[in-house]
């Protein structure tokens, strides 16, 4: 085997029993091909209505290094590469005929690939989403932290949470969540497989929602944290994250992230406050090869990660 040599495959299980332990390696890093691997794992990409999906893995000296996964929405998401092998893998993808929408992957690396790519297929990149990435180091809950409590929703809040996940898309610009949301298909959604917890006033009325991924390689990711506008600058925001964060480690989780918009310097500033810290940046293109449709206008706001907070 060649030291740059990719090994692709589109069976699941055989990707995760070459390449699981390397994904567990850094969990936070690896969070979102931790749980988008998983949920493919166990209801298949035909649920999403989507093209077969490609794994590959780069070896070198016995040992994966990298890996890539092709998203049901036809994206490619990359683990960190040096710009070399970056060049090689855009090459490698288009010798075999491969099309991928974009790249979702570490600043640098998706930028890396959005270049090699447009150099061997003539594709122009148009950057869609950029994000930092956080993971909570020590908890340190708001002080004061405002009245009220934490609960973690049940049955009987599955409307009002449904509500607010898609008020949330409307403030973020997810158009394809809205649209399963309309489409009743939750559970098609990034949030159909999501814990979430409110954050009640002393009355018991919700006033703030986060949520959770289930444990995955000893990671749990939060997405989304989602306040009304009517209610923001409270403390609400930051009181139901620390909720479902304490949860997670309660529960063994042994790295906790959060994804947020660089744009938002509010809800930065808050989730330092309470613990998180700067991990990594995230980036993603879309590759076009003329104009864009009307349609693609609104995927460059939105991937199934877009994982931003409205809150306050």
């Amino acid at each position: 085997m060649l030291p740059d040599d990719w090994q692709l495959t589109e069976n699941v299980d055989d990707f995760l029993t070459r390449a699981g332990d390397f994904l567990r390696s850094r969990p936070a890093l690896h969070n979102t091909p931790l749980t988008d691997i998983e949920k493919l794992r166990t209801r298949g990409a035909g649920a999403h209505g989507a093209q077969a999906t490609i794994f590959g893995r780069l070896e070198s000296g016995g040992e994966v290094r990298a890996i890539f996964y092709r998203t049901p929405r036809g994206y490619l998401w990359v683990t960190p590469l040096s710009a070399e092998q970056t060049g090689t893998l855009a090459a490698h993808l288009a010798d075999l005929g491969h099309a991928p929408a974009g790249v979702l992957a570490d600043h640098d690396t998706a930028t890396a690939f959005a270049d090699a790519w447009q150099r061997h297929t003539g594709a122009a990149p148009a950057p869609f989403w950029r994000t930092h990435l956080y993971r909570l180091g020590p908890l340190n809950p708001p002080q004061p932290c405002p009245e009220g409590r934490g609960r973690v929703t049940g049955e009987k809040d599955h409307e009002q949470v449904v509500r607010w996940c898609r008020e949330f898309c409307v403030v973020v610009g997810e158009q394809p969540s809205i649209d399963l949301i309309d489409a009743g298909a939750w559970a098609d959604s990034r949030f159909g497989d999501r814990h979430f917890t409110f954050w009640e006033s002393p009355d018991g009325t919700p006033v703030s929602m986060a949520a959770a991924t289930s444990i995955v390689g000893g990671m749990v990711r939060v997405d989304p944290v989602y306040t009304p506008a009517h209610l923001r600058g409270r403390g609400y925001a930051g009181a139901v994250t620390v909720e479902v964060s304490k949860a997670a480690l309660a529960a063994g989780a042994t790295d906790v992230v959060l994804f947020t918009d660089p744009a938002n310097p509010i809800s930065n500033a808050l989730y330092q406050r309470i613990g998180y810290v700067h991990l990594a940046d995230f980036t993603g293109y879309k590759f076009s090869f003329g104009t864009p449709e009307a349609g693609e206008e609104h995927d460059r706001r939105e991937t199934h990660l877009s994982v931003r907070s409205c809150s306050r």
